[in-house]
């Protein structure tokens, strides 16, 4: 499972995301959450796909690419949340 955190670091929430991010960075996990930019090309694309307009936005993904579960906006989602599909 891939875990995905859209979010513009320079903005009134990008240091809430960093240090939520950085909790996250703590745990135990299989894998780790990507932080994606969606002002930059990469961002743009998967936003643009799945139809993400606010920020910010935290997605597991399946193998597929296709989205199990999405948390759009604050407050951010409970950390063992996130964890639980990090280790899926």
């Amino acid at each position: 499972m891939r875990v995905v955190c859209l979010y513009k670091r320079e903005t009134d929430y990008g240091r809430e995301v960093e240090d939520y991010l950085n909790d996250i960075g703590r745990m135990p996990t299989k894998s780790e959450i990507e932080a994606i930019d969606p002002e930059t090309i990469d961002g743009e694309i998967m936003a643009r796909a799945r139809d993400i307009v606010r920020y910010p936005a935290i997605l597991a993904l399946d193998g597929n690419g296709s989205v199990v579960q999405e948390w759009i906006g604050l407050p951010l989602p409970p950390i063992d949340e996130v964890v639980y599909y990090l280790n899926s």
